[in-house]
């Protein structure tokens, strides 16, 4: 039975193969399937038990897309999307990440080349064929070979972006969740480490009906091939040839499961040697007391295994977060008093790089994108819509006046909450931002990025990112490198400057929670912590849908030792002001 998580799956498919077919991303039809997408992910309720008429009711759902949700309730497929899979394989699809190659070059480079997929777009390059196509060129073919290698889109170790396992992983456990007998459920590996790209994804369950969850995932349409179809483990690759590993356990061992099936190499390894030092063993059954020699097999006592927390208990060890689990140091952090006390979403106040319609890729009013934020129990927020010089999506600084005043009528209804007019200006090539001094300064609070410009030599971008950071009216530096995991690879740049320059300024690094971005990445975050940089969370949202981000940003922020008083989004409002105003254009 389809859910709603089934239909934003197909709508997103739709969106990625409409975008070829119509060779553009701008195209009536994408933006259509965009805001059916965008309209189900905030209308919450079940859409599955509504007819056509009723699904058009919902603001962004018109008719033939409506029609297409019931045919994928009614029949468990959608014809349209079928048929476009026959005409797009994923090998072709993987193509629509390369940057520098949109839907019509691909169109036009299958035509003439013949290229069906990476190894054939390789070939190509390495016969200096596609320099000779319209509108390339020897540097442009340059560009993508170097793209291709920097995405680790070549050779037979490909990985797949987090943004593209997360949604899979997290529908497959809320399916397998729904499946009866099933006591818990979790996705492990390194995608629950947070790691940015992963090589499959491994899920554990907790039930007494092992048989019933296999029958559950071999009869899941996720599945494409069956790989192993066992009585407790059940493998299978996706279309787009993804692994998905399933394995069954006892309630009573759920813990030890998912603690081994989540830790790396290096970490299970330190955890099984402590074990060892202390008469124990571990493994993906419990923590086991080896001490009375006397004793084998089951007779050994099993001193635990129902949860992760106790295990960790039991080896002397404070709870280890699933993103920090790399054996780099958290197991002797553990043992000792280094743990940092860890960022939590609990600590979170307030959102401080947030999107309205006032931007130009804002799907969400200002009064929606408020109210959704006071629900999720935020104290203050900064609506941080786009300067004047980002093309298209930016604001002239008469409309940001009007934005200003637009948000001080809101704020009226919210007293509780402090709303703070804001921009995200952007890092032009050489450091300079929109607006002038005196205009960028009435800003409450600014996040400043970079939008543009992304092979300009390490040093200059360096250059550009320290000169945006020692400008008075900036507060935070967004999406540090401007990547989209396995899509763009970020500009270069020495981190340590950046780092040493944020630092000197008082400006904070922001961690974008977007799964495409996760920007600042982990380990440049932990760089920064080990300095005193402060950090902010952001979920650099722009539709009432997204305030989910703040999760994964978190998360990212864990696997960066994050400690809680450097992130300023979990101060009280009045510490938050205080720093605001302490910046030297506030004096």
């Amino acid at each position: 039975m389809a859910t709603n998580r089934d239909v934003l799956a197909m709508l997103s498919e739709l969106i990625t193969l409409t975008t070829l077919e119509e060779e553009s991303p701008q195209s009536f039809k994408v933006r259509a399937y965009e805001n059916a997408k965008l309209a189900i992910e905030a209308h919450g309720d079940d859409v599955t038990e509504l007819k056509v008429g009723e699904l058009t009711k919902i603001k962004g759902v018109g008719k033939a897309t409506a029609s297409k949700i019931r045919e994928l309730v009614d029949t468990g497929s959608v014809d349209k999307v079928d048929k476009l899979r026959e005409k797009y394989p994923p090998g072709f699809v993987e193509l629509t990440r390369i940057p520098g190659i949109g839907p019509k070059t691909l169109k036009l480079v299958r035509s003439e080349l013949g290229v069906e997929d990476v190894d054939g777009l390789r070939a190509a390059i390495a016969e200096e064929k596609l320099r000779t196509l319209p509108g390339l060129g020897e540097t442009s073919e340059a560009k993508i070979g170097k793209a291709i290698d920097r995405l680790g889109l070549s050779g037979k170790d490909r990985r797949t972006p987090i943004a593209d396992a997360m949604p899979l992983a997290e529908r497959l456990v809320a399916d397998l969740r729904d499946v009866a007998g099933v006591v818990d459920v979790a996705y492990c590996g390194s995608l629950r480490r947070m790691s940015e790209t992963i090589g499959d994804i491994d899920i554990t369950v907790s039930s007494k009906k092992p048989a019933k969850v296999m029958a559950a995932v071999v009869a899941h349409p996720e599945v494409d091939d069956l790989v192993v179809n066992g009585e407790t483990k059940t493998s299978f690759l996706t279309r787009t040839g993804l692994q998905v590993d399933v394995r069954v356990v006892e309630p009573a061992q759920f813990g030890a499961a998912t603690l081994y099936f989540t830790g790396s190499k290096a970490h299970n390894i330190a955890l099984r040697q402590r074990a060892l030092d202390r008469n124990m063993t571990l493994n993906e059954y419990g923590l086991i007391d080896t001490s009375d020699e006397t004793l084998e097999g089951d007779a050994r006592p099993v001193v635990a295994s129902k949860t992760e927390e106790e295990i960790y208990s039991a080896l002397d060890l404070a709870f280890i977060a699933p993103p920090m689990r790399e054996g780099q140091g958290e197991v002797d952090a553990a043992a000792g008093d280094s743990m940092p006390e860890l960022i939590q979403r609990r600590h979170i106040h307030a959102d401080l790089h947030y999107h309205t319609a006032r931007s130009g890729d804002g799907r969400s009013s200002v009064e929606d994108m408020v109210k959704v934020a006071e629900d999720n129990g935020y104290d203050f927020l900064a609506i941080t819509d786009h300067g004047v010089d980002l093309a298209i999506n930016g604001s002239t600084a008469e409309e940001m006046l009007e934005h200003r005043d637009h948000i001080s009528r809101v704020q009226k209804d919210h007293p509780n909450m402090l709303l703070m007019w804001g921009c995200e200006l952007n890092i032009g090539a050489s450091g300079g931002l929109d607006y002038d001094d005196d205009f960028r300064a009435l800003f409450d609070y600014t996040v400043a990025s970079v939008h543009s410009h992304y092979d300009q030599k390490p040093n200059v971008q360096t250059d550009r990112l320290v000169a945006a950071i020692s400008d008075p009216t900036v507060n935070s530096i967004g999406h540090l490198s401007g990547r989209y995991i396995g899509r763009r690879p970020g500009i270069e740049f020495d981190v340590d400057a950046v780092l040493d320059a944020l630092l000197h300024f008082d400006v904070a690094l922001e961690v974008n929670g977007a799964l495409q971005r996760l920007d600042a990445a982990s380990d440049v975050v932990r760089r920064a912590v080990d300095r005193g940089v402060k950090l902010v969370i952001n979920t650099d949202s722009h539709h009432t849908s997204e305030l989910g981000r703040m999760e994964y940003g978190v998360q990212t922020a864990q696997r960066g030792w994050a400690p809680r008083d450097l992130v300023i989004n979990t101060w009280d409002r009045a510490d938050f002001l205080t720093w605001v105003e302490g910046r030297p254009h506030r004096t």
